[in-house]
């Protein structure tokens, strides 16, 4: 099935991040992942993290049956920083955010526009009141993180990837 009108930019979005992401961290040690120039502020670790994790809660709200990795506590919205030592393996969290990535596409052929077109539940952000909304918020939520990543590359000493 095509994906459906209502979401295929942001379905578009999900995809472009996916390569992006990778070449983002390719080249990074696992030290960098956990490198931040403030106390206050994220590392990628973090921002991966968060990314496959907000991959993750989307499955959900399209209707897709999809194992929620035990990542809430170090990724979901709030969650605070903790020691080093906490966070998974770049290697993992790159294997879960692809995992999830392959199943969002999926989904998204298969997602129909009744269940996009339905409103909202209370809780996630969404561009129009409706579920496709919400994947179209998350496809610029996750964009913006990518940004966050994409800067921190930068910070440490790498070229960047754009320009």
């Amino acid at each position: 099935m095509p994906i459906p009108a209502a979401i295929a930019t942001a379905s578009e979005n999900y995809r472009f991040n996916s390569s992006f992401l990778k070449k983002t961290v390719i080249d990074l040690s696992p030290e960098e992942w956990l490198r931040r120039p403030d106390d206050k502020l994220n590392h990628i670790a973090w921002i991966v993290g968060h990314m496959a994790f907000s991959r993750s809660r989307l499955l959900h709200v399209v209707g897709t049956e999809w194992p929620l990795p035990a990542l809430e506590p170090l990724f979901g919205r709030g969650s605070k920083l903790q020691a080093d030592a906490a966070y998974p393996s770049p290697e993992s969290l790159l294997t879960t955010w692809s995992d999830a990535g392959h199943a969002l596409a999926a989904a998204f052929e298969e997602v129909s526009e009744d269940l996009l077109s339905r409103p909202a539940p209370q809780g996630p952000p969404t561009l129009d009141g409706k579920i496709g909304g919400i994947v179209g918020f998350m496809a610029i939520h996750e964009t913006y993180h990518l940004g966050q990543a994409s800067y921190l590359r930068a910070w440490l000493g790498h070229k960047g990837l754009m320009g």
